[in-house]
């Protein structure tokens, strides 16, 4: 468990495979993003009240770049506001390596500088009754 925009951070990296690609190209759908940012978010609470939770909702979500199967995503989130059950969250998406098959079918280079792919926020709860306070 990291600190930084909030109490919680959380981190994952995972390959985009060719599973992942839904549209010509390659191109990977955003929910698949939308899904990564709730593994995060359910890591999030686990950290903090030691219980899956639940997602409310969405408050704002933008995509920035476009994710191809054989990129490689950092997603971070955080607990930005806490109250009695309701957690509020960021989201960051990153691509940090990309795949280069136009120079060979397994190349890929690892970013210096990372490219935001896609941003949100959203609010998640935990009912007090399962709240075991592990962030404490």
């Amino acid at each position: 468990m990291a600190k930084k925009k909030g109490k919680f951070e959380s981190l994952i990296r995972i390959r985009m495979g060719t599973s992942d690609a839904h549209y010509g190209g390659g191109l990977v759908d955003g929910a698949k993003v939308l899904s990564l940012f709730g593994d995060v978010a359910t890591e999030l609470l686990i950290l903090m009240d030691g219980d899956e939770g639940l997602f409310l909702r969405y408050d704002e979500v933008e995509f920035t770049a476009p994710v191809y199967e054989g990129d490689y995503i950092e997603v971070r989130g955080w607990i930005v506001k806490s109250g009695n059950t309701s957690r509020t969250m960021e989201f960051e998406a990153r691509k940090v390596i990309i795949a280069r098959r136009e120079i060979a079918p397994t190349a890929a280079d690892f970013l210096t500088e990372p490219i935001l792919v896609a941003r949100a926020t959203g609010v998640c709860v935990t009912p007090e009754e399962l709240q075991r306070q592990m962030g404490e």
